[in-house]
């Protein structure tokens, strides 16, 4: 038998054991993210969905998006929102807006509101009320809808954080985007990895969940991927996630070359063999509803991106995709839930989920991957 063929059924071998026992070498993850076999792939993505039903059964949760300010003082090379881009639209919603929001989704039946934002000038000032607005929307927000609440506004102070958890705040998403620090400097200009990274360590010490996430199509290799999951797994995220990149009018990476969601798709189904136990989003925000079944197929359990028309709100990659037409809503992805087999869960089921992470998300599996 030719040595390829040889591997290939080796690597097929693996993927196939990884469906029963979660676990995945990373030499066989990067194989897998750099030579894509279909054949291959079918395996790795029942596999994963094998790993999701186990620890999930066929349910999955809905988060609504809010996106309540579209101002921020940062450079970021990929985002249509970085500060010097004229052509972004800009926005700051107020709190009463916003709250009507968050009622909307609430009745459409969404688990969670992610209160988004980039780094507005308005909050990331001198003024040490500056984030009160912030902090009260969380807590109007859960009064008002009983919902969990997710913040993911930049890297905020160590001090705001612990107002953010008084408040209420269940989660806290800063995405990294990649965890090659030559690469971040390309991608986050003039800011700190490190202080990026430990605001999130910080936001577990203070009580509070952590979501991390990456950026696929950027320069990063495969070995960059697989060594994102080692940091995921040190840092005890709680809920991991990868995008494609879409590149941005206005931007310096406006002419960089796309890619298909493939990757994107391979790496979410490597997620979950390596945390299956862990929430993974399958986000609207890139392909809107018609690349939504192709990433639940690669093992994500959460739908996240959910935006209710008719208020003015933006999306982040997608500006505008799928959200004035309804198709980013719960009745909106409801016939692609269905063809998967699978079904909204409860607003018991995810808060129960939640008070099990948090008394569980001090132990850390660091054994993920093994560096490249």
């Amino acid at each position: 038998m030719p040595a390829h063929r040889q591997g290939r059924n080796d690597l097929a071998a693996i993927v196939e054991k990884a469906a029963d026992n979660a676990s995945i070498s990373t030499a066989a993850m990067i194989r897998l993210l750099d030579s894509p076999a279909p054949e291959l792939l079918g395996k790795l993505f029942a596999a994963a969905r094998k790993q999701r039903e186990r620890h999930f059964g066929n349910t999955v949760f809905l988060y609504g998006f809010l996106y309540i300010s579209t101002h921020c003082r940062n450079r970021c090379s990929f985002c249509f929102y970085r500060k010097n881009n004229t052509r972004a639209i800009r926005y700051r919603k107020t709190p009463a807006q916003i709250t009507e929001s968050a009622l909307q989704l609430a009745r459409s039946g969404v688990h969670l509101i992610d209160l988004t934002a980039g780094e507005d000038p308005c909050f990331y000032s001198d003024d040490e009320n500056a984030f009160a607005p912030v902090v009260n929307m969380v807590q109007s927000i859960k009064a008002d809808t009983g919902l969990p609440v997710m913040a993911s506004v930049g890297v905020v102070p160590e001090t705001v954080m612990g107002r953010l958890s008084a408040a209420g705040t269940d989660w806290y998403a800063c995405y990294q985007e990649t965890h090659n620090r030559q690469l971040f400097k390309q991608l986050r200009v003039g800011q700190s990895y490190e202080a990026r990274y430990r605001s999130k360590v910080t936001a577990k010490a203070k009580g509070m969940l952590v979501e991390e996430g990456l950026l696929c199509g950027v320069g990063e290799t495969s070995c960059d991927i697989v060594t994102s999951f080692k940091a995921m797994a040190e840092m005890g995220a709680d809920q991991v996630r990868v995008m494609t990149f879409v590149p941005q009018a206005g931007t310096p990476m406006k002419d960089h070359p796309p890619i298909s969601s493939l990757r994107e798709r391979i790496t979410i189904a490597l997620m979950r063999i390596a945390f299956p136990h862990l929430l993974i989003p399958a986000s609207l925000d890139v392909d809107g509803l018609a690349g939504l079944r192709q990433r639940l197929d690669a093992g994500a359990n959460v739908v996240t991106s959910l935006v209710p028309p008719g208020q003015g709100l933006a999306g982040v990659a997608q500006s505008a995709l799928d959200i004035e037409d309804g198709r980013r809503t719960v009745e909106g992805i409801a016939q692609t839930l269905r063809t998967c087999g699978l079904a909204p869960a409860t607003a018991r089921q995810y808060r129960d989920w939640i008070r099990e992470q948090k008394r569980i998300s001090g132990v850390h599996d660091t054994r993920v991957a093994t560096a490249c």
